[in-house]
């Protein structure tokens, strides 16, 4: 064997070995790991969450920009959108990492349904899709009054089966995520009667409403506005469900600023977690709230966080998207999530 042999056969061994660590991560792939572990914050005694003998745990990485998770229980995966690579990623429970669907349209929020199908928001397209169990994709919506959606971005879906979203329009802003082209519509939120084909606004006055949570209650819709990002503001916002409309519209959460949050999710306890970056690199990672809006625990990570859902069979590890990497935490409570 001469020397290029034994160079070729070197480097398709590294090739091998690379593809293999970004196909599988080790548990626990975040350096300085000690128990417990001080990344995850308790800022008050009221923060119980925290599991003495769990740490922050990066499960894959090397993403543009990780966004949209949602975790299948009966399946034991987890999708989230890489967005500029144009494509859905899934993570199984053993760690095996792959493609679910590639050309997704610039895919970003991600939810299921109460029949358990994927609900997913594309920019490119400016719709709002739902996977059947075949796999062929429904289009849900992508006009409303005669003028196409300006790009959904988040999504969630209540107990009457209505799916409630946001359309800020950052697909649409440059060709990174989406392509460059004009709003024809103002941003808001909508709620979309699958039944009937029927959406109707709920929200307006929002500069650029992007997560969404229910309470577990359903009676509280928790709405992100990053207008920050557009001159405008970064805070959340809770509105009083009444049927198929919002009323009581205030502010339930601020103090982002200059940085903003993204995505939010809520616990079976009425708890308000949220995402955090874009500012201070210390303040990177995930905050808790009480239901009153008292913040009182803090997920600490090494990238700019953009959307978080919990997950695992029984639903009490929270998986966080942030930014080249997805990161996961067991927690001590479980997420408001159904299915």
């Amino acid at each position: 064997m001469n020397r290029r042999d034994v160079l070729a056969g070197a480097a398709a061994l590294t090739a091998t070995t690379v593809a293999a660590r970004a196909d599988r991560l080790p548990l626990g792939d975040l350096l300085g790991t000690r128990y417990p572990d001080p990344r995850v914050e308790a800022l008050d005694k009221r923060f119980r969450y925290k599991v003495g003998n769990a740490a922050i745990e990066r499960i894959a990485t090397g993403f543009r920009w990780a966004e949209g998770p949602v975790y299948f229980r009966d399946g034991g995966y987890l999708l989230w959108s890489d967005i500029p690579n144009n494509r859905i990623m899934r993570w199984l429970e053993n760690g095996h990492v792959s493609v679910y669907r590639a050309n997704s349209n610039y895919s970003n929020g991600n939810t299921r349904d109460r029949q358990g199908r994927l609900i997913t928001c594309e920019h490119d397209t400016r719709r709002v899709t739902r996977t059947e169990p075949d796999g062929k994709i429904t289009v849900l919506i992508d006009t409303f009054d005669g003028k196409p959606l300006n790009a959904p971005n988040d999504v969630v879906v209540a107990s009457d089966n209505a799916i409630w979203f946001t359309d800020p329009g950052y697909g649409i802003d440059g060709f990174y995520e989406g392509h460059k082209d004009k709003a024809e519509l103002p941003t808001r939120v909508y709620r979309l009667d699958p039944s009937t084909g029927q959406a109707k606004v709920t929200a307006e006055g929002i500069d650029r409403p992007n997560g969404l949570a229910f309470s577990p209650d359903e009676k509280i819709l928790y709405v992100v506005d990053s207008g920050i990002t557009h001159g405008g503001r970064a805070n959340i916002r809770a509105f009083t469900v009444e049927g198929d409309r919002l009323s009581g519209d205030r502010v339930f959460a601020e103090g982002f600023a200059p940085g903003f949050t993204d995505g939010v999710r809520t616990d079976v306890d009425g708890n308000v977690w949220c995402s955090m970056g874009w500012a201070d690199p210390k303040e990177d990672g995930v905050r808790c709230y009480t239901p009153s809006g008292d913040l009182i625990g803090k997920i600490n990570l090494p990238e700019t966080c953009a959307n978080l859902c919990f997950g695992s069979p029984k639903k009490n590890r929270l998986f966080m998207a942030a930014s080249t990497s997805i990161y996961a935490v067991y927690v001590e409570t479980q997420g408001a999530m159904v299915p």
